[in-house]
This record gives C-alpha cells, structure tokens and sequence, in this order.
C-alpha cells in the first residue's frame, strides 16, 4: 500500500438552477450539484482540501447563509460535516496539519477553524477579497467561515507562487486560477500509483466548462474564467492527468469516493 492517498468526499448537495451553474441555459431548470472536498494523506502531513459546507447549514441553513440560500439550497446532514466524515476514518480534528483552499465561497468552506493544528493556505488576494467582495459576489462569502480568531494562514501571492509543491515532492501543486474568483486556484496531484489527478474545483464546475461549450453561471472575470481553463488544459494534456470538475452531477459519480480512495 501507498504511503500517500487521495480521498474524495461530499458534503451534500446545492439545489439551484441550470443557469446558476451554465449561464444562460436551462430555462430556469432545477438543477442539484454534488459539493466534493478532498483528503490527502502523507507521510508528511493530512491535508483537507475546502471542506465543503460549514456543518451548519445541516441545521440551520437560512441563518448560516441568509439570502443566498433563495438561489443554493444546501442539503445535507451533520453527518456530512467534513469533521463528521472523518472521524470515521479515525483522523481526529487534531491530525489533519494543513487546510487549503482553492477559494472562499460559502461551499467550500466547511474546514476553516475546524481543525486546531492546521496551517490554512489560500491565496491572498483571494482572503482579500473575501472581507471586501463586490456588490455581486457578496452573497457567496460567508465572513464567519473564514474571518476566525487564532488561525494560522499562510497566503500565496497569485502569478508569483504559481505551482507551490506543499511537501516539496510533487505531490499536491497549487495552480493559479482566477476567473470563478479573483484568488482561486486548482490543484495537480501526483500519486505513486494512480499518477496525475487535475482537481479543477471551480475553474471548471462542469465538462461543458471544461470543453468550452458553456460559461459558468458565476464569475469574477469572464477572460480569466476562459483563461484558466485554457492554462488547465494545458496541462492536463502535458501531464496525462485525470480531469475532476468541480460539481458535475454526472460526472462526479465515477470517481472512488470514500471510504475508497486513490493512491
């Protein structure tokens, strides 16, 4: 058995529209999207990639939320809770080391301040951003997920840490992708068996995203939305890597969700 494994979870569901997800389709369609997060595990260190949603909004989603829920309704259970899910893994909130994010809006967020040894990376125009978020884009930041006393943050500074390697071993690269946010990135893993996995998260929510066949339903920057995925498939064809999109119904289930895992 490896020494490094992937592990891919979901925090629920968001009940939206089709065109909250591809703008301008779906003649205002019920639409339902998987909420994935992810799991690293290392030699040095356990990673948790976003978190999905806060556990809050298992019990509580209006008041964790406010009125952003009239557009994504999110449903799941406190079970779900990114703590929850692994504790039946037997990791405790005090191993996981580091929590990244690949951005701050609301479902992904679910891991921030849960985990009290945990260094939290994220990009920092991004963490900016979300204390000050234009008018448009302020439903999707929830300030109490991310604005916690006590943290400890690292922050990576866009163009300039492009493709920061966490462990130094090629492992998990963060891969600057602006666009769905001002600060969001992606993530290139490298598993010693499986071999390259291309996390897009939101740079690409969807194969029509990832096929240039649809805008997202939300984004800070139209260019650099198309931009990304151009640079991410770039690479994914350099790299030879699987493709996992950020919340695509249909895609999302073919993926080894835990208990199983990638390694």
């Amino acid at each position: 058995m490896s020494d490094i494994e992937l592990h891919m979870f979901q925090s629920g569901t968001l009940r939206c529209k089709v065109h909250n997800i591809k703008m301008n389709q779906g003649l205002n369609e019920d639409y339902e999207i998987p909420v994935p997060w992810y799991l690293i595990k290392h030699p040095k260190g356990i990673v948790v990639i976003d978190g999905g949603n806060a556990v809050e909004c298992a019990t509580d989603p209006r008041g964790h939320w406010g009125g952003i829920c009239d557009v994504y309704w999110p449903v799941m259970k406190e079970s779900d809770g990114c703590v929850a899910q692994l504790a039946k893994m037997g990791i405790g909130a005090d191993q996981v080391t580091h929590v990244v994010q690949s951005h701050l809006h609301l479902d992904h967020t679910g891991a921030i301040g849960r985990f009290p040894n945990a260094v939290h990376i994220v990009q920092r125009r991004e963490y900016e951003y979300g204390f000050t978020p234009d008018w448009y884009a302020a439903g999707g930041y929830i300030r109490k997920d991310f604005d916690r006393p006590g943290l400890k943050w690292e922050f990576l500074e866009g163009e300039a840490t492009d493709g920061y390697d966490l462990f130094d071993d090629g492992t998990l690269k963060m891969i600057f992708t602006p666009g769905h946010a001002p600060g969001h990135q992606s993530f290139l893993i490298t598993l010693p068996k499986t071999g390259p996995i291309l996390l897009t998260v939101d740079a690409a929510y969807t194969l029509d995203h990832w096929n240039e066949k649809a805008l997202p339903g939300f984004l800070a920057s139209t260019v650099d939305t198309v931009r990304s995925v151009q640079k991410l498939r770039t690479l994914a064809a350099k790299t030879g890597a699987k493709v996992v999109t950020g919340h695509d119904p249909e895609a999302w289930p073919a993926f080894k969700q835990s208990p199983g895992f990638y390694d």
